[in-house]
């Protein structure tokens, strides 16, 4: 039935100018707005809609991953660019916040929202 729709993701958060300065000056993505919604337009022709939320709570898991070719250039530029990397109990970090036990190498940051993203680089 929607095999061949065009289907996308969407999240929310409590504040769309700073969603917009943040995913676009920060991160750096093709970020457009329209009607009080912004669309990342991320690589790959792939859309995520965000979407204001007045009584948002940031989600408790990842929302979205980037991945990268040099994860520790890509943190050290993001810690450079204001980014703070997240730290979990259960998941031991560098002291880059580059987590290392297993499957690709990873950084958990958070947007202005509260929503978790990472960088993720294939071993």
């Amino acid at each position: 039935m929607f095999g061949s729709t065009k289907a996308f993701s969407g999240f929310a958060v409590d504040d769309l100018d700073a969603a917009r300065a943040f995913y676009g000056e920060t991160l750096g993505l093709d970020v457009t707005e329209e009607h009080d919604l912004l669309t990342l337009r991320l690589a790959g022709g792939r859309d995520v809609l965000v979407y204001p939320k007045p009584d948002h709570t940031p989600a408790t898991y990842t929302i979205l991953n980037f991945p990268v070719d040099d994860i520790e250039k890509t943190v050290d530029e993001l810690v450079r660019r204001g980014v703070r990397f997240e730290r979990y109990p259960q998941m031991e970090a560098d002291d880059r916040g580059i987590f290392r036990g297993g499957g690709p190498l990873i950084a958990w940051f958070t947007d202005p929202a509260g929503n978790i993203l990472s960088v993720l680089q294939e071993q």
